[in-house]
């Protein structure tokens, strides 16, 4: 068994270095089953030092060109060698638990699965987002894209990320994963006793307004908006 961490970055030399420790640090509870692993990060034409800070951290570093959040985890993907793949983004901080977890998952048979996530903030808003994310990722068993694991077969056969869309493309990848899995009388597993930390930056940086804008173009358009790049701006602004 091989497993294969899939890191997408585009601008991320500020928290870059801690998420690949943090990825490295975890990926020892894949070491210690006795299974294969590597870390392969794509850069998603960044124009600061992320390429180099992966490379000091001895990943395999992939380029994409076209700045696209779906473009860069298949380009991740395309070069993986793994039985499995694991999506990990890079302002988020797997611990070893949480892959604990994610190994136990795929001994028992899953398809692919996510888990569930959270943030060191206070602010309520946040929050109370966190919580209901959560909630609904339980209950109708979709992924955050923060982290997501498949078998790699699976992912192929699935046609990996949605390149016709700049958000949501997650979401999208799940439904056609739970088709998949009750076809193949398997499960998509959402984790939880671990969650995965992550960063709450959109939170910080942009306003209420530009996230209710959004969800309104989303209300509006529907997966039109997805299609955007101006209308998903949030994920794709550089704003860092």
């Amino acid at each position: 068994m091989k497993v294969s961490v899939v890191v997408p970055a585009f601008n991320e030399e500020r928290l870059l270095a801690g998420s690949l420790e943090s990825i490295r640090a975890a990926m020892a509870a894949f070491d210690a089953a006795g299974w294969g692993s590597e870390l392969i990060v794509c850069d998603n034409n960044s124009t600061d030092r992320t390429a180099e800070i992966a490379r000091a951290a001895g990943a395999t570093v992939v380029f994409e060109p076209v700045n696209q959040i779906a473009r860069a985890r298949n380009a991740g993907a395309a070069r993986a060698s793994g039985d499995w793949l694991v999506f990990v983004d890079a302002d988020s901080y797997p611990s070893r638990e949480l892959f604990v977890e994610a190994a136990e998952a795929i001994r028992r048979n899953c398809l692919a699965g996510g888990a569930t996530l959270a943030c060191d903030t206070r602010d309520p808003l946040v929050r109370f987002w966190l919580a209901f994310w959560n909630a609904l990722s339980r209950a109708a068993h979709w992924a955050a894209g923060s982290f997501i694991f498949c078998e790699a077969r699976t992912f192929r056969d699935a046609g990996g990320f949605s390149e016709e869309l700049y958000a949501g493309e997650e979401i999208d990848l799940f439904r056609r994963l739970k088709r998949m899995a009750r076809e193949r009388g398997r499960r998509i597993a959402i984790l939880h006793r671990h969650p995965l930390l992550t960063s709450d930056r959109k939170a910080r940086l942009y306003a209420v307004r530009e996230h209710f804008v959004f969800l309104l173009k989303f209300l509006l358009l529907g997966r039109r908006a997805l299609r955007s790049r101006d209308a998903c701006h949030v994920w794709y602004d550089g704003r860092r």
